[in-house]
């Protein structure tokens, strides 16, 4: 994303650890996050099933704290500025320069991609850390697509820092 991502709006698809559940622990989401609001990203996160006190919960708990019971985890978690939790992935995404996909659930094969990409900012990326998108349709909408153990976008590729 042009070497930084301070400042921008990040989408985050998903933040269970798997798709039909809301438990959290040990979800690679929190780390994703984390690296994310480190580096200024501003975040928008739509989960079907965690609720916006887990969201905060684990983003504003020390990494060894996430396996605890949660009578032992910190009562009221502090709200973290940077991050929005939305509760409609179209919401998510509007105006968000990329989107991480980090729980595989269904509705997200199945999201008007089409809309997303033209209610984003220019350029328009998708990280798919779960390989559930349709990687060749998202790169003819227009999208700029990292998809785990798939090829780099040919975009990326005349780029001389990835070269």
């Amino acid at each position: 994303m042009f070497n930084t991502v301070s400042g921008k709006k990040i989408a985050i698809l998903g933040f269970a650890f798997k798709k039909d559940t809301s438990d959290t622990r040990e979800t690679p989401a929190i780390d994703v996050c984390k690296g994310l609001l480190g580096d200024k990203a501003r975040l928008s996160i739509y989960d079907p099933q965690v609720s916006e006190d887990q969201i905060q919960r684990d983003l504003s708990m020390k990494k060894f704290d996430w396996d605890h019971p949660v009578h032992l985890q910190p009562a009221s978690p502090m709200s973290i500025t940077q991050v929005s939790v939305v509760w409609d992935a179209y919401e998510a995404t509007k105006d968000a320069h990329g989107i991480c996909i980090l729980t595989e659930w269904d509705e997200f094969k199945k999201l008007d991609y089409q809309r997303i990409y033209n209610n984003m900012q220019k350029p328009a990326f998708v990280f798919d850390g779960r390989n559930i998108a349709d990687v060749e349709k998202l790169r003819e909408i227009g999208f700029i697509v990292y998809s785990i153990g798939k090829p780099l976008d040919s975009w990326l590729k005349d780029l001389p820092a990835i070269a």
